[in-house]
């Protein structure tokens, strides 16, 4: 018994470990993650930005409130900079 929760506690140990190992980061040659804010709120009028993060698929993903008061999403291309995603939450 002892020794099936040992396992397990190290197994549980491992997955947690590898998954912040495994974080999304912006890859070689994106734009800033300024230039990405930036962009969001010249190019698809976002008036604040709650959240922005690098996604592994070569993107910037965030979300934030536009001038009618919704919240919506987007994506940004992390290295062309265009914005590929811009929908209501």
């Amino acid at each position: 018994m002892i020794k099936k929760t040992l396992a397990s506690l190290v197994v549980i140990t491992s997955l947690f470990s590898a998954g912040a190992a495994m974080a999304d980061r912006p890859g070689a040659g994106w734009i800033t993650i300024e230039k990405a804010i930036e962009t969001a709120k010249t190019k698809a009028g976002y008036v604040e930005i709650y959240e922005i993060e690098a996604d592994n698929d070569g993107y910037w993903k965030g979300e934030g409130r536009k001038a009618d008061g919704a919240v919506y999403e987007f994506r940004i291309d992390g290295t062309s900079g265009n914005v590929l995603r811009d929908q209501k939450d």
